[in-house]
């Protein structure tokens, strides 16, 4: 009697495993991203970044780029409340088990850096886990690197929901959602 209710369980077991093992395949997703800063407040003159900020990680392709969607959210983080954005971008990328960097950077290159540069791994098993390491950097009027501010910090992120990062006067709104 046991064998026979074993063996009628087994295409349930066989079919519960293999349902979650497609929740844990590579798929497509859109990433949004914002980088903001509390308006008016100076650029230290800390260590300005590295020439390898990239580390490796692909520049985002253009194919790639997609609308952004948070844009009413970009739009509160004005002058007039105190804030200023300096990237809004979003994409559409692979994530698996192994982690998916990309290098984002926005504005005029300067000698190999841009005023925001960065780096973003994500990777995604049953949560997406991330990685952020982006500059913020000032330059001098010749287009020197004078001086940089770091957000670099990890976070597990659950799938369409808004993340915030914060660290001192930096933020980063993400959000990661299935396509």
């Amino acid at each position: 009697m046991r064998a026979l209710r074993t063996l009628a369980l087994l295409p349930l077991i066989l079919l519960s495993l293999l349902s979650s093992a497609a929740v844990f395949a590579e798929g497509l997703y859109q990433v949004e991203v914002i980088v903001f800063r509390q308006a008016g407040e100076p650029i230290p003159a800390s260590q300005p970044a590295p020439d390898d900020w990239a580390q490796g990680a692909q520049p985002l392709d253009a194919s790639s780029e997609r609308v952004t969607a948070l844009n009413s959210e970009a739009a509160k983080l004005n002058p007039g409340s105190g804030y200023e954005v300096l990237l809004h971008k979003a994409w559409s990328q692979q994530l698996g088990g192994s982690p998916s960097s990309v290098a984002l950077h926005t504005g005029d290159e300067q000698f190999g850096h841009f005023p925001v540069e960065g780096t973003l791994h994500l990777s995604q098993v049953r949560f997406i886990d991330l990685q952020a390491d982006l500059w913020v950097n000032q330059f001098d009027d010749s287009g020197l690197l004078t001086g940089s501010q770091r957000i670099k910090q990890g976070s597990r992120l659950k799938s369409g929901e808004l993340t915030y990062l914060d660290h001192g006067s930096l933020g980063l709104l993400i959000r990661v959602s299935p396509l």
